[in-house]
């Protein structure tokens, strides 16, 4: 009769499987967790947006749009983030593609809810931008973290993490860098450096914080 294993001789890779097994999200955790996460972003952008600054990513080039067109922002934000959908959809697949469409929609809603309910007004423009792209660093790590996204380089991001290991926080920053050095076309040169330097910000937040295998569950 073969003996029965002790626990204690399960292999990590055992280990592993059987917490995230106990860890990993429930439906009603994502769905609090993507309301929350978006809530966060939004208010982080409606920041930025009182005093016409930028960041990164297609909510950054949605910001520069919003300044340069007459489209609202919710709409430009839907528009900008489509290409990247179709992306997500063909590389991680439908759950992650829906759920990245709803915090899209729900982001591009509540920056309609912000600007009618909270006008802001005489807002220092050091404090609503470094604020500001904390408040969006942190909604997107709590988005990544229930296997959703803003959309955007947000996706490439996650694909080159999942594929090279190099870290989303860091693969941001570099396009990002790019995003707002355009600015400087649209945006007085101040603003483009203090959003230069909100953009350090927001990927210091998913650089220190989104590691595989420091969080497990899903």
């Amino acid at each position: 009769m073969a003996a029965t294993p002790h626990l204690d001789d399960r292999s990590d890779d055992d280990a592993l499987v059987l917490e995230w097994e106990q860890t990993r999200h429930t439906p009603t955790e994502d769905v609090f967790g993507i309301a929350t996460g978006t809530f966060v972003a939004a208010l982080g952008l409606h920041l930025l947006k009182s005093v016409d600054a930028v960041t990164g990513g297609t909510a950054g080039l949605a910001l520069l749009l919003d300044q340069v067109l007459a489209a609202p922002f919710w709409l430009v934000f839907v528009l900008v983030n489509l290409p990247f959908i179709a992306l997500a959809l063909w590389k991680k697949g439908i759950r992650f593609t829906l759920l990245t469409l709803c915090s899209v929609g729900i982001v591009s809603a509540l920056s309609s809810v912000n600007a009618a309910l909270m006008p802001l007004h005489d807002i220092a423009p050091i404090y609503a931008v470094l604020g500001g792209n904390l408040l969006v660093g942190v909604g997107m790590l709590i988005l990544f973290r229930h296997q959703a996204s803003l959309g955007g380089v947000n996706v490439v991001a996650i694909l080159i993490q999942d594929k090279t290991g190099f870290r989303a926080g860091w693969v941001q920053m570099i396009v990002d860098a790019l995003i707002v050095a355009s600015a400087l076309f649209v945006v007085p040169w101040v603003l483009v450096l203090l959003s230069a330097l909100g953009v350090v910000v927001v990927n210091l937040v998913l650089a220190v914080n989104h590691r595989p295998g420091r969080y497990i569950g899903h």
